[in-house]
């Protein structure tokens, strides 16, 4: 155990060159291995990534530095560009340790869903490479505590990222928690003071955050290595959704027979089937998203059924209603709460209590609404959101059943609207 705890704090020396060339016919592009020269320990310490995803796995980040790659009709990304790659001594306002490769790819992915909602203060709260809190709010302030509040659990040593300079105000809420992380476009005056006390707090500066929206119609080139060293390269996917004006009120035929949703969105279940619509670019699938008001209610990531990450979704949305109502009222989270009941250091009235009342609220999922990356095969999955309360659905469509899942929605009391994307959003 002692050697494992030691691994965690080792910083590994990598094997990988300097510079990497990657030929694509005669095409090439340049990559520079990222370092920097931190404090780690008390000493200067000049390396690359900490380790990968596991400590005694050597990693290195690079940079694209030259070539401007086009494939057919597809021009991707070129240097100059950089965003997480690019990130530097002087943008780690305080480095905590040297970051790993888990670090930054949690910042990564925040920023990919960050880019779709830069028309308001947001924020973005990823674990393990999965948004397990993202919100709007009238300020960045609030934006995280949305956020945060949405799955404080899973918040524990997450990674934030906001699209507004961090002000005192959310410096305070962010220093409240463990947070490994912070990404920001600026620091106002007083916060980066609030947020340093937290020593091991990885503070990062990325002034192009304020750029992110035209990041959405950029392609990059996605490699998926497999086990026998073989390479599957594709096209990073493009989004071809922005706003209410490219969805389709449900609609299929079926056997000669036309079935049309009953119920068009109002605007506001428009703003929530974009804004969830966003926040599933980057999730793993196969997955389910509840949104409410602009902010996560349940997210279901990575399972093989459909109407299991519908379910799943759900229970996760009651878990943490239940347990942000405990920590509300208590100051404890629900597990601890169910284990001073266990042992009769606290009344089960308590407990019960919150699972009542969390019962009772559907655990905030009345009025949500669904969203799914992938076609529903069969309307059991609908059916799950259908009996929380949701209000309404966004999914690509294309299913052969389609026609079970409108029926159900127009069953449905009161009826439930649903629209499709007619785009699939896996992510693997």
């Amino acid at each position: 155990m002692d050697d494992l705890k030691k691994a965690y704090k080792t910083i590994m020396d990598d094997h990988f060159p300097d510079t990497m060339t990657i030929s694509f016919g005669e095409q090439t592009l340049v990559y520079k291995k990222r370092a920097w020269r931190l404090e780690d320990g008390g000493a200067l310490v000049e390396k690359g990534l900490r380790y990968g995803e596991n400590p005694g796995q050597e990693a290195a980040m690079y940079e694209l530095a030259n070539g401007n790659l086009v494939l057919g009709d597809c021009r991707f990304i070129g240097p100059g560009n950089s965003l997480v790659s690019g990130i530097d001594e002087a943008m780690m306002l305080q480095s905590g340790k040297h970051p790993g490769k888990i670090n930054l790819t949690d910042i990564d992915n925040s920023l990919n869903v960050l880019k779709y909602l830069m028309d308001r203060p947001a924020c973005v709260i990823v674990k393990h490479n999965n948004p397990c809190g993202v919100a709007y709010g009238a300020n960045a302030a609030e934006a995280y505590n949305r956020a945060f509040r949405a799955d404080r659990i899973a918040a524990f040593g997450g990674c934030v990222a906001l699209n507004r300079p961090v002000d005192r105000e959310t410096a305070e809420l962010v220093s409240q928690q463990y947070i490994e992380v912070i990404a920001a476009p600026d620091y106002n005056e007083g916060s980066f003071d609030i947020l340093k006390k937290r020593k091991n707090l990885r503070i990062i500066k990325i002034e192009r955050i304020d750029q992110l929206a035209r990041f959405r119609g950029m392609r990059f080139v996605d490699f998926k290595s497999l086990i026998d060293g073989g390479i599957i390269v594709q096209q990073s996917p493009l989004n071809i959704v922005s706003s209410k004006d490219d969805l389709t009120p449900a609609r299929v035929d079926y056997k000669g027979q036309t079935y049309t949703i009953d119920r068009l969105p109002t605007g506001k279940e428009y703003d929530d089937l974009l804004f969830g619509w966003f926040v599933e670019q980057g999730v793993t699938s196969n997955s389910v998203l509840y949104v409410k008001d602009g902010v996560t209610v349940g997210i279901g990531t990575g399972e093989q059924d459909r109407v299991g990450v519908a379910d799943i979704a759900v229970y996760k949305a009651y878990t943490k209603y239940a347990d942000l109502l405990c920590f509300d009222r208590h100051g404890i989270s629900y597990k601890e709460l169910e284990l001073a009941v266990n042992k009769g250091d606290r009344k089960k009235s308590e407990l019960l209590d919150i699972d009542n009342e969390t019962k009772e609220a559907r655990a905030g999922l009345i009025g949500s609404a669904m969203v799914s990356d992938a076609f529903f095969p069969f309307r059991d999955g609908v059916d799950v959101g259908i009996r929380q309360g949701i209000s309404a659905i966004i999914q690509p469509g294309g299913s052969e059943r389609d026609f079970e899942s409108i029926v159900a929605c127009n069953e449905a009391d009161p009826k439930v609207t649903m629209v499709y994307t007619g785009q699939r959003a896996f992510k693997h």
